[in-house]
């Protein structure tokens, strides 16, 4: 969407909002070596030319309809140069995310790679986990192959964004049939406001939410902005799990906007977590493009607590025989947040699987938005395709939009899909507590319970024990 397509009183705002990322991006090129590949200049400025174009999306885009950016447009968030002192350490990662002592981590602060919070366990022959920095001097080839192939900007604002601000990330590179037996952690934390400046209000006691989203006031700047770029890479019977953790040091506004690409190769098996867990003042949008070779499996688990708007979009494409891939999702809202899950499935190939389980657990005056869409072609016969999205809705005030869709143009196959929205049993409170049962201690078993279907599903340990945790805690706020 671009400005002509707004009433005319706006087009000047749109166009300053527009403009801030314009001038950023000019003194950020300015800041580059010139030893970088052309090719990666080449993808940023197309990149920011094409975002120049789009504009930020408006609720008149379908996708956005109920989710408002304003509160992101109308912020000057500042991109941050290098690595602050920041005083983490690997013992606040651990209490922020969860024990990571058997992992392979890499730590970025405000988008830059930290060495010193960063570690490998173990050795694995060829396996590459590295700043995407250190990886685009040393594996430029490689790197090019992949890097913005499958995360498409040509009509995605915010993948166009992050895509012209390619500077730093994670990449992660599994050769052919080699099983990384320990977990890969890759931990983008951001600071916050420096402390010479003032904090920015609260976003949940500032927010004003209405159908499409929250609304905030804007600041005079200061307020930092990231662009983490992910690339990972499973070769062919390749092995591995990655889990992506983001993290908030202060409860101030920064915009966090990530993109990750997974590649996986002919029977590859990867396992993928996302857990944000951000300043309850953040703004998260994020994108995740999976692209999944013949008989490769993926399973994917989103967790989202945190964040004033949250925005998540999980696109994958099945795109050989015999693949398998799971998506689940977990997310909490309470106050006045906004939480926003978007996933595409696309078989484009026979004889394939998907499932998807998506849960929401709204509280307050928080609201949610869940669009899941399954694509299936007409060569994907034999296709097996399972949608479930619930939402419990724990306060007359909480909302949430629902909208599972199937788009069949085969004939042999077999797909649903379904969605259900409600509050709690008053009939099973009451059965509890005629056990003996504390009212609340009854109505946090069955908000568990509900729960625990995704957790559940997620095979690592330390992962799904801190989520559950994180649940009782937020259930006794």
């Amino acid at each position: 969407m671009n400005g002509a397509e707004y009433p005319s009183v706006l087009k000047e705002i749109i166009m300053n909002e527009i403009d801030r990322y314009l001038i950023s991006y000019e003194n950020f090129q300015k800041t580059r070596s010139e030893k970088e590949p052309s090719w990666i200049r080449r993808i940023r400025k197309d990149a920011i030319e094409r975002f120049a174009h789009l504009g930020f999306p408006g609720p008149r885009q379908e996708d956005w309809r109920f989710t408002r950016v304003k509160p992101i447009t109308r912020t000057s968030f500042e991109r941050v140069d290098g690595l602050r002192s920041n005083g983490l350490s690997s013992g606040e990662i651990a209490r922020r995310t969860f024990n990571d002592a058997g992992c392979h981590r890499l730590a970025f602060v405000d988008g830059h790679y930290c060495a010193e919070l960063s570690s490998q366990v173990g050795s694995n022959s060829g396996l590459v986990i590295e700043s995407l920095a250190d990886a685009l001097q040393r594996r430029a080839a490689l790197v090019e192959n992949h890097l913005a192939r499958y995360a498409r900007f040509e009509e995605q604002a915010f993948i166009a964004l992050n895509t012209a601000f390619i500077s730093d990330g994670a990449f992660v590179y599994v050769p052919e049939d080699a099983t990384v037996v320990e977990p890969i952690h890759l931990v983008f934390a951001s600071s916050g406001l420096p402390s010479s400046t003032p904090a920015i209000g609260s976003a949940t006691s500032n927010l004003h939410v209405d159908k499409a989203g929250p609304d905030a006031p804007s600041t005079n700047g200061n307020a930092p902005r990231t662009h983490p770029r992910i690339l990972i890479i499973g070769e062919k019977g390749s092995r591995a799990t990655i889990i992506e953790s983001y993290i908030g040091l202060k409860q101030d506004a920064y915009f966090t906007n990530p993109v990750t690409e997974i590649i996986l190769g002919e029977n590859a098996d990867v396992s993928h977590y996302k857990l944000q867990r951000e300043s309850d003042a953040a703004y998260h949008v994020a994108a995740l493009q999976a692209n999944i070779e013949k008989d490769a499996r993926f399973s994917s688990a989103s967790i989202s607590i945190g964040g004033a708007l949250v925005r998540n979009d999980v696109n994958v494409i099945l795109d050989g025989e015999g693949v398998s891939c799971a998506l689940d999702g977990l997310y909490l809202g309470d106050n006045r947040q906004h939480v926003d899950n978007h996933t595409f499935i696309k078989h484009a190939k026979p004889n394939c699987e998907s499932f998807e389980l998506y849960k929401g657990i709204l509280d307050g005056r928080s609201s949610g938005v869940f669009n899941g869409r399954i694509y299936v072609d007409p060569g994907a016969q034999k296709t097996d395709a399972k949608q479930t999205n619930n939402c419990l809705l724990l306060s007359d005030d909480a909302r949430i939009n629902t909208s599972p869709q199937l788009e069949i143009f085969a004939d042999d196959v077999k797909c649903t899909h379904g969605a259900t929205v409600g509050q709690l049993d008053e009939a099973a409170i009451f059965y509890l507590r005629s056990r003996g049962i504390e009212e609340n201690d009854a109505r946090h078993m069955l908000i568990y319970a509900f729960a625990n279907e995704v957790l559940d599903r997620i095979h690592l340990a330390p992962v799904r024990d801190r989520f559950a945790t994180d649940l009782f805690e937020w259930l006794s706020k």
